[in-house]
């Protein structure tokens, strides 16, 4: 087998692995395309290639990790990471706890961990790697890998998320969901809203989005139900798909143009949280991006013309 097959076959792996460090569909591309650079380049073969190209990938994603976080510092408003449609590495083994990690409530947690605690937990307790390859992608000692797995794990204990355990029953609770807030329907979606649910939006100030995070099933539940008949009317589409490993919905324009990705939290047959990621700068790879302004300005001027 040569470079290129060997670098395809471990493609998903490495993209997975840089996406959970980063946050970022666009940075974790960018990463792996730095580790077949490196790779391509190196004159000699490695007795291992997984652990040689994973370790690349995470010494690259650390490196941009650190500079990203001084821009997050900064970021206007709530800051989400890069919605991510489909997880391209699979191991039926592991696929709960790949798809729980990839979460945005998994992920925002990670941003509390320093850029090697969220490093060595993503390769240790996601990825299954021994402490040896753990040690030689972070350049640190096995001993001081394994004290910053105990503490990135008590830091991941304190909030890990918890989902829904029957995959069946949360898509069936995600559809009845989404078919309440097609209808505006303000009992359903309450009915099916956590009592101390949140409503969260991510703009980047670059879109429009809400001035402030909505707390509580009645709040929420009047703010979906009056927002999206108005959407509907100006032709934005519905579509519910997996975003982060959990339910959430694209809504598009009229013209396919991505406006806003939603994801939800469903435990215990019911939806802790809703965020939603406007910021066209974290949508591109969705597809195309619409102009979130212009349909605002469209909905205000239906909702002038029925009055």
């Amino acid at each position: 087998m040569g470079k290129i097959e060997e670098f395809e076959e471990l493609r998903p792996l490495l993209f997975s692995i840089a996406y959970r460090i980063l946050g970022s569909v666009s940075e974790a591309e960018d990463a792996v395309q730095e580790t077949w650079l490196r790779f391509e380049a190196s004159p000699t073969r490695p007795l291992s290639v997984k652990a040689f190209l994973s370790a690349v990938v995470t010494r690259i994603s650390v490196d941009v990790l650190r500079s990203a976080r001084v821009r997050r510092e900064a970021y206007v408003g709530p800051w989400f990471p890069e919605p991510l449609l489909a997880d391209p590495y699979e191991d039926p083994e592991r696929s709960a706890e790949l798809a729980d990690s990839v979460s945005m409530a998994a992920l925002l947690l990670l941003e509390r961990l320093s850029p090697l605690e969220r490093a060595v937990f993503v390769l240790r307790e996601v990825f299954d790697f021994g402490f040896p390859d753990v040690a030689s992608a972070v350049g640190r000692s096995e001993a001081a890998c394994r004290q910053l797995a105990v503490r990135a794990r008590r830091h991941m204990d304190d909030g890990r998320p918890r989902f829904e355990a029957d995959r069946k029953e949360r898509d069936e609770l995600a559809s009845r969901f989404f078919d309440a807030l097609r209808e505006g329907d303000v009992v359903g979606l309450r009915d099916l809203l956590a009592a101390d649910v949140s409503l969260v939006g991510d703009g980047g100030g670059k879109a429009p989005q809400l001035a402030r995070t909505v707390f509580g099933a009645d709040n929420v539940a009047r703010l979906l139900a009056a927002v999206y008949p108005r959407l509907a009317r100006v032709g934005v589409v519905l579509e519910p798909c997996e975003v982060n490993g959990q339910p959430g919905a694209i809504l598009r324009d009229r013209d396919g143009g991505v406006i806003n990705a939603l994801a939800l939290d469903v435990l215990d047959g019911q939806v802790q949280a809703v965020r939603s990621v406007v910021n066209p700068d974290k949508l591109g790879h969705v597809g195309p991006v619409a102009d979130a302004w212009a349909v605002s300005r469209e909905v205000k001027a239906t909702r002038r013309s029925a009055r």
